[in-house]
């Protein structure tokens, strides 16, 4: 903990890190950095476990889930979150696989098979999604 303290605080002269204190007394929940008009990965940790992720537009999120829930016929009920795994949300081989032709089609992308292939999450979707989108755009 002590390191990511020094690390904000090193930061703080060039990035305005947010630090969210979690309800619990574990405390540091998540640290979120933002550079004025970019997006930039945020640091989450959770007991034994540390995870880096880029955060993708809620937009992008709340149209992967749809299309999640959609393709897998999921009840309106079930809980599709970014962290949401496909496998545990019972998608097999090919039901990822018209899960990424459904958000090809959504966003109007291309995804490689390679790329394809290290979709395992909502969240890792969505990165993906918006890093297409933008490198069509430019």
């Amino acid at each position: 903990m002590a390191s990511l303290t020094q690390a904000s605080t090193a930061l703080s002269t060039t990035f305005k890190p947010t630090l969210a204190a979690s309800s619990r007394s574990s405390g540091l929940k998540s640290v979120s950095f933002s550079i004025t008009g970019k997006r930039v990965p945020s640091l989450s940790s959770r007991p034994g476990r540390f995870q880096v992720s880029c955060s993708a537009k809620p937009e992008t999120l709340n149209k992967v889930c749809d299309i999640v829930k959609k393709q897998l016929a999921l009840p309106e009920d079930t809980a599709v979150t970014p962290g949401s795994k496909f496998a545990e949300l019972g998608a097999d081989s090919l039901d990822t696989v018209e899960i990424v032709m459904g958000l090809e089609e959504e966003f109007g992308i291309s995804v490689e098979e390679e790329s394809a292939q290290t979709i395992a999450t909502v969240q890792d979707a969505a990165d993906l999604i918006e890093k297409l989108v933008e490198k069509k755009s430019t």
